[in-house]
């Protein structure tokens, strides 16, 4: 008997409804409705504009027609607050909002960085929903709700708090699975404003007729969750959109004070495992150069853009994609440039140069990133497994497996989708588990694999790299 499903996957750029069918260990799959997630702003405040989201849900389930569940996936840390008549206080407020650029020093007045980071694992980054609280001006709220259970909520009115969101949080306690007591009382924060913690691939409701489930809410989670690979493998993974989210599957958690310096990041997964990652600021940067050079009047195709990098000479100049000038809209071509001069680099004077500058400092970091992890967790990695809408991304893509000196398999495109669909399949008992479902996916999906053949070259730019960004 067949089983249809929809997964609503919303990034911090756009947000999209899939409509999928299950039957007999096939998955097929289209996507039904998509809208641009553009913030506004309240109060002085960057906000998701909660209200549009709702209706463009409204309108994808008119389009789904019958189903028989639904989920959702979103990006990490952000929340909504309601009083104590259930309804939404106020827009969600923006993890790119300034709100929060200085609140980790006052945290650090409270608790050190090492027991911070010991108690929850979580890189320390100023967006983190620890950090939004303690900015957070609305001090009535009765319940506090992470971005896809709020959706959910908003469709059955039920409140949970589904376990790889809590994750992202910097407050879960990851050996217990619970919410730091520790974090809490010294950051002078509440835990009875959250809701119950659920697990991944859980029915939490129903909303005519229809079962809500909370698969996995961390739109990451999803995708890792969908990965194609194979036990003769020792993988890592890297899914790629807005955000880079580089890193392994583990069985606990590293939360030693290297890893704390290092910058990594412990979370849950939807199949109990810890995910060792480092957040990397990803094609956000492509995306927002693209904007700043349309609004500068020369309005590119991402294709256009790609073609220009392709003419610039290769190592002229590199960037740290982490680095906080690049963190927040506005004129990024400059800002490089800007970057560039303080570090006594050559200028990327010319569009093709700024886009191949961001282009090798990604495949850059995500080198250096690998090496972190391997230094904490002992591990020799044979394989990338990249996942999501960087996969359409063919020059990343090659220049990542010759940065590595590794294979890069690059697929499925719509892994954090997949991942969303086999959890709910999951929930309601189609699918025994995601190793079984991992199976299906790997038998199915199309992956193109990525073979460095320039390395030679690329180590001699690693090292131009790592003096340049790390120790200049």
């Amino acid at each position: 008997m067949s089983k249809t499903v929809v997964a609503f996957d919303f990034g911090a750029s756009s947000g999209r409804a899939i409509k999928a069918e299950y039957e007999n260990g096939h998955i097929r799959y289209q996507e039904i409705h998509r809208f641009d997630n553009i913030p506004i702003y309240e109060n002085g405040k960057m906000c998701h504009n909660f209200k549009m989201i709702c209706g463009e849900i409204d309108k994808a389930l008119q389009k789904a027609g019958k189903t028989d569940s639904l989920a959702f996936d979103t990006w990490g840390v952000d929340y909504g607050l309601l009083d104590k008549n259930g309804n939404l206080i106020k827009s969600p407020v923006h993890y790119r909002d300034s709100r929060t650029k200085h609140a980790p020093e006052k945290v650090f007045e409270k608790i050190t960085p090492a027991e911070l980071y010991a108690e929850t694992g979580n890189q320390i980054m100023p967006i983190n929903t620890l950090f939004q609280l303690t900015c957070e001006e609305e001090k009535n709220a009765e319940k506090l709700l992470f971005m896809p259970d709020l959706f959910a909520y908003y469709l059955c009115r039920k409140a949970v708090c589904e376990k790889t969101i809590a994750s992202t949080s910097q407050m879960l306690n990851l050996k217990t699975g619970k919410w730091s007591n520790t974090v809490c009382e010294k950051c002078g924060i509440d835990a009875s404003v959250f809701a119950p913690i659920c697990s991944s691939a859980s029915v939490i409701g129903e909303k005519d007729g229809v079962k809500i489930i909370a698969a996995a809410g961390h739109d990451t989670q999803c995708a890792i969750a969908a990965m194609p690979c194979d036990k003769h493998s020792e993988p890592a993974f890297l899914s790629c959109g807005t955000w880079s989210l580089i890193g392994c599957e583990l069985d606990e958690p590293v939360l030693t004070e290297k890893s704390r310096l290092d910058e990594l990041s412990n979370e849950l997964g939807a199949n109990g495992k810890i995910n060792y990652l480092k957040n990397i600021s990803g094609l956000w940067l492509i995306q927002e150069t693209r904007r700043a050079l349309k609004r500068a009047g020369f309005d590119y195709s991402y294709n256009d853009l790609e073609m220009l990098a392709r003419k610039e000479t290769p190592f002229a100049c590199f960037i740290d994609p982490d680095d906080e000038a690049f963190a927040s809209e506005g004129d990024l071509p400059e800002r490089i440039r800007e970057y560039c001069r303080k570090t006594n680099q050559q200028i990327p004077e010319t569009t093709g140069a700024v886009i191949r500058c961001i282009y090798e400092s990604l495949a850059m970091k995500y080198r250096y990133a690998m090496e972190q992890i391997s230094e904490n967790t002992g591990k020799t990695f044979n394989v990338l497994h990249l996942l999501g809408g960087g996969t359409k991304d063919s020059f990343l893509c090659s220049m990542t497996a010759d940065s590595l000196g590794f294979d890069v398999v690059a697929g499925p495109t719509e892994a954090t989708a997949l991942g969303n669909i086999i959890l709910q399949l999951i929930a309601l008992g189609e699918i025994d588990s995601i190793k079984t479902a991992r199976e299906i996916i790997r038998k199915t999906e199309k992956v193109k694999t990525y073979k460095p053949v320039h390395h030679t070259e690329w180590q001699a730019g690693y090292e131009k790299y790592i003096k340049t960004v790390f120790n200049s």
